[in-house]
C-alpha cells in the first residue's frame, strides 16, 4: 500500500520510486527530462468511485477535459465510457479525435463564439450549458441560421461558497460564470420561447479542489428549489447536473471519496423526490490530479544568505500551479540517500522570481538525482507553455509494466513552425 495519501499507484521499492510497475529513473533516462508520466490504474481507480457511487442510477459522468486534455488521456476515459465537458472549439475537436461522438458531449464556458456554436451544431453535441440571457439569444440565431435544434442547460449560479481558492470559485454572485440566482426562472421562460433552441436541463458548477462536502449539499437544495420553480412555470428539466470540482489531497486534505460523497448527494436528492431524474457530473481533477507527477532533474545546489536554492530543469511553463495559486506539491528524491537531508527552495530555470516549484522543502540529492513533483496530473500539462521558448515536456502513459509515450517533447523549432520573418 503506498505511503502518499491519494496516490497509490506510486511508493518506493527499496530506494527507487515507482509508479505501478516501473521505476520512474528507468522513465527519466529513456525519455528525458521535464517528463510527465501517468498511471492509467490510477485514472481508472478514481473514475470507479464515481461508477460505483451511481451505481445503477441513470447518471452520465463526463470528464471535465481542460484538466488534463492529452489525447491518450481522453482516450482512457472514452474507453472507459466517460463523456467529455469541454469549454472551447479546439477541446470538442481534441474530444472527437480521442474517439468521443458528439453526443457524449457538454459544452460549458462563458464565451462560446459563433463559430463554435455552429461547429458543435454540426456534431451533434448532446447540450450547450449556457451561461448568460446574451448567449441564449445568440445561440438561438446560430441554430436557427443552421437549420439545427440546439439543446441547451443553464448553468445556474447558486451562490454558495466552496471554501477553495478565489481563483477557482465559480458559484458566488461575484464569478463570472452562470446565471444569477434570482434571474434563473426568467432565463428558462426566455430560453423556452426562443426559436431553435430545446430546454433540456439544468447545471451547476460551485468551484474547484473542494474538500468539505457542505457546499455539495447546499447546491443540492439550491438546484432542487430552482428545478421545482422552473416546472411549475410549465418548463419540463429532463436532467441536473451537479457539475465537479470535489478536491484531491496535494498536502494532507482529506476530501471525501467520491462514491461517500454521491452516497450523501443522492440521499438528499432522493428525499427531495428527484431519485428518478438523469443525472450528470463533470468531474476533472480528481480523476486525474493524483494520477500524474512530474519527473525533473536537479540542475544546482546553490547556497545563498537567506536560502538554499535546488535548481530543476522543470518550471512555471510546465507547472504553473505554484506560481499562480501559490498552491503546495509534494516534491520527492527519485531515488532516496542515506546523507543528511537539507532545507531548499525548488525553483525552475525561467528568468522570474515566481518560477517556483517548493518552498522550504526538506531533499537529500545531489546534482544529476532526480525530483518526482507530485499530484501533477491536473492543470499542469493542460496549462502549460513555452516561456522562454521551452519546448512543452514529454509525456509517458504507464500500464503496469508498459510505458507508452503519448506526447513528444516540443523542440524549438516546432515551437517556431507556424512564424515567419518579415521580408
Amino acid at each position: 500500500m503506498s505511503r502518499f495519501p491519494g496516490q497509490p499507484y506510486f511508493d518506493y521499492r527499496g530506494d527507487q520510486l515507482y509508479v505501478e510497475e516501473l521505476p520512474l529513473a528507468d522513465l527519466a533516462r529513456e525519455y528525458g527530462t521535464p517528463l510527465f508520466v501517468y498511471s492509467k490504474a490510477s485514472m481508472l481507480a478514481a473514475l470507479g468511485a464515481y461508477q460505483r457511487g451511481f451505481g445503477d442510477r441513470n447518471a452520465k459522468i463526463h470528464y471535465a477535459m481542460k484538466a488534463n486534455s492529452s489525447l491518450a488521456i481522453l482516450q482512457v476515459f472514452a474507453q472507459a465510457g466517460c463523456g467529455f465537458d469541454i469549454v472551447s472549439g479546439g477541446e470538442l475537436e481534441r474530444a472527437l479525435a480521442a474517439g468521443a461522438k458528439g453526443s457524449d458531449i457538454v459544452f460549458s464556458g462563458v464565451g462560446k463564439t459563433r463559430a463554435e456554436m455552429k461547429r458543435a451544431l454540426e456534431v451533434g453535441i448532446a447540450c450547450f450549458n449556457v451561461e448568460s440571457e446574451p448567449e441564449l439569444e445568440v445561440l438561438s440565431e446560430v441554430a436557427t441560421s443552421a437549420g439545427k435544434e440546439a439543446a441547451v442547460s443553464l448553468r445556474v449560479n447558486p451562490n454558495v461558497d466552496p471554501k477553495t481558492h478565489p481563483y477557482i470559485s465559480t458559484g458566488l454572485k461575484g464569478n463570472k460564470f452562470g446565471v444569477a440566482h434570482d434571474r434563473v426562472l426568467h432565463a428558462y421562460q426566455r430560453a423556452a420561447q426562443l426559436p431553435g433552441l430545446r430546454v433540456v436541463g439544468i447545471d451547476c458548477h460551485i468551484g474547484s479542489q473542494i474538500t468539505d462536502v457542505g457546499p455539495y449539499l447546499d447546491t443540492v437544495d439550491r438546484m432542487l428549489d430552482l428545478v421545482q420553480a422552473v416546472e411549475t412555470a410549465g418548463i419540463p428539466i429532463h436532467h441536473i447536473d451537479f457539475g465537479g470540482g470535489l478536491g484531491i489531497s496535494y498536502h494532507g486534505e482529506q476530501p471525501p471519496q467520491a462514491d461517500a460523497l454521491w452516497a450523501q448527494l443522492l440521499a438528499k436528492i432522493d428525499a427531495r423526490g428527484f431519485g428518478s431524474r438523469t443525472l450528470m457530473i463533470e468531474p476533472g481533477r480528481s480523476l486525474v490530479g493524483n494520477a500524474g507527477v512530474c519527473v525533473s532533474e536537479v540542475l544546482y545546489l546553490k547556497p545563498g544568505e537567506t536560502k538554499n536554492f535546488c535548481i530543476v530543469d522543470a518550471a512555471m511553463n510546465d507547472l504553473p500551479r505554484p506560481a499562480m495559486y501559490q498552491a503546495y506539491h509534494a516534491i520527492l528524491p527519485v531515488r532516496t540517500r542515506d546523507d543528511m537531508p537539507h532545507t531548499y527552495d525548488v525553483v525552475g530555470p525561467v528568468c522570474e522570481s515566481g518560477d517556483w516549484i517548493g518552498h522550504t522543502r526538506e531533499l537529500a540529492v545531489n546534482p544529476g538525482d532526480y525530483v518526482a513533483v507530485m499530484s501533477a496530473g491536473a492543470y499542469c500539462m493542460s496549462m502549460a507553455s513555452n516561456y522562454n521558448t521551452r519546448g512543452r515536456a514529454a509525456e509517458v502513459l504507464v500500464d503496469g509494466t508498459k510505458a507508452h509515450l503519448i506526447r513528444e517533447r516540443e523542440t524549438p523549432a516546432q515551437q517556431m513552425l507556424r512564424e515567419k520573418l518579415v521580408p
